[in-house]
């Protein structure tokens, strides 16, 4: 149904939807899969407003802690105690504001068209602090309501300035990756063929069936039209859906062909699956995981695509990998890939909710790294790199965890490290590290 003609969401709507999702809220469930299993259980909703829904609840998500400092300004104008309310502060709480208010926050923010109640109490009143208080973070930038205003929660000012310090962003870098947190970036697609020509072909092919993309260097980023899901490209396994800063870990691995590869944490295969793409049918892919099921998405991703060379198996990942046969005589795998568990913090831009379950078990991620990083080691090859990958931007999942690494492993050295996608990309923000084994 064209834009224009189609019924906005009423606030009984909204109320529904935020009821459910608060029913489920001490569990609080990934967002995404949460959505995927209501969609499945009201079929008959029509998939357009299904959809405005799904994308209601995300902004109610980047937006949950604005919405508590809206209403909480609203009745003291004169509060500021930022930090010290953020350490108590939980999304799994009620919100400050009812219900009715909660949305209207939320509206006003994201600017969405939702067919407010014109009986809503206190409308007026609100609309005008809420455009002051927009007022107030144009006015004073670098402030913490100025941050809260983007999604960020007061006591994260810290990561973000070493962040900042850490990869040498200037004052607009850092204003760019902040300002884009609130806005889903667009789905980057990657061409399984090797060659630019192949890339020109795909993209006119996917234009032809209605998908909104163009070319930027070496990737190709879709806007909107036809499902990428139902186009013959995908179907066929010409095309596969790799966000930007995932694509730049694989250029940073530099897969080749005839390289012995170990990726250690799979999961379905995404980066595999772009290292195969360059290996020309060549060399091999070891690729592991705890979770089976995973490992059988890449199985048959692998087979779409035509690749052969990719072989699987479960790892748990607390102890080191027996090497197959072949790679104990090669004297390890020329290159391993830990693509490690993490906050997921660069990813906050398409899964909102992730960012509230941050501090849940970061002493435990962070012990899990480092774990993965030393059963790895075993297996890389004297002469061959050692590569460790996040999701994520923070510097002690990052930096400071290949420092850890590197003052226990004399035997290996920093070849090269980065964040990649955002702020240089509209994408997801990763890292990766290259290191290098010391030749014997």
């Amino acid at each position: 149904m064209p834009a224009q003609h189609r019924t906005p969401l009423t606030y009984r709507d909204l109320l529904t939807l935020w009821q459910d999702w608060m029913d489920e809220a001490p569990d609080f469930p990934l967002l995404d899969q949460w959505l995927r299993k209501r969609a499945r259980h009201q079929g008959k909703q029509p998939t357009a407003m299904r959809q405005e829904l799904d994308n209601a609840l995300m902004q109610a998500m980047h937006y949950r802690q604005l919405a508590d400092v809206l209403e909480i300004t609203f009745k003291d104008p004169d509060f500021s105690n930022w930090h010290t309310w953020d350490t108590i502060w939980s999304h799994t709480n009620s919100p400050e504001a009812m219900p009715q208010h909660f949305w209207y926050w939320i509206q006003l923010r994201s600017g969405a068209d939702w067919q407010t109640p014109l009986q809503l109490p206190q409308r007026k009143d609100r609309r005008q602090h809420f455009l002051k208080f927009r007022t107030f973070i144009q006015q004073h930038p670098e402030t913490t309501e100025q941050y809260l205003w983007y999604g960020f929660r007061p006591n994260w000012l810290t990561w973000l300035q070493r962040r900042q310090q850490a990869s040498l962003w200037t004052p607009d870098q850092q204003d760019h990756f902040l300002k884009s947190q609130p806005h889903r970036p667009p789905l980057w697609l990657r061409s399984t063929g090797a060659e630019q020509p192949a890339l020109e072909a795909l993209e006119h092919s996917l234009q032809n069936e209605g998908v909104q993309v163009e070319r930027e260097e070496t990737a190709l980023k879709a806007t909107g039209g036809t499902d990428i899901y139902q186009t013959h490209a995908f179907k066929h396994g010409q095309v596969e859906i790799q966000d930007r800063a995932s694509q730049m870990i694989i250029e940073a691995i530099q897969p080749k062909p005839g390289d012995k590869i170990w990726d250690a944490c799979a999961g379905a295969g995404g980066k595999s699956l772009a290292m195969a793409a360059r290996m020309n049918q060549k060399g091999s892919i070891t690729a592991t995981d705890i979770k089976a099921n995973k490992l059988n998405e890449l199985k048959r991703r692998a087979k779409r695509a035509g690749y052969r060379n990719i072989r699987t198996f479960e790892w748990q990942g607390d102890a080191p990998l027996r090497l197959p046969a072949e790679i104990k005589k090669h004297g390890g795998f020329d290159k391993v890939l830990i693509d490690a568990p993490c906050s997921s913090s660069g990813t906050w831009r398409r899964n909102p909710d992730a960012r509230w379950r941050l501090s849940l078990r970061r002493q435990s991620l962070h012990q899990l790294q480092q774990q993965l990083l030393q059963h790895a080691a075993d297996a890389v090859r004297p002469g061959g790199h050692l590569i460790y990958a996040t999701c994520s931007w923070l510097v002690d999942e990052n930096e400071e965890q290949v420092n850890t690494f590197l003052k226990a492993h004399p035997d290996f050295q920093l070849h090269t490290q980065q964040l990649t996608g955002l702020p240089e990309y509209n994408s997801d923000t990763m890292f990766v590290a290259v290191l290098l084994r010391t030749p014997d």
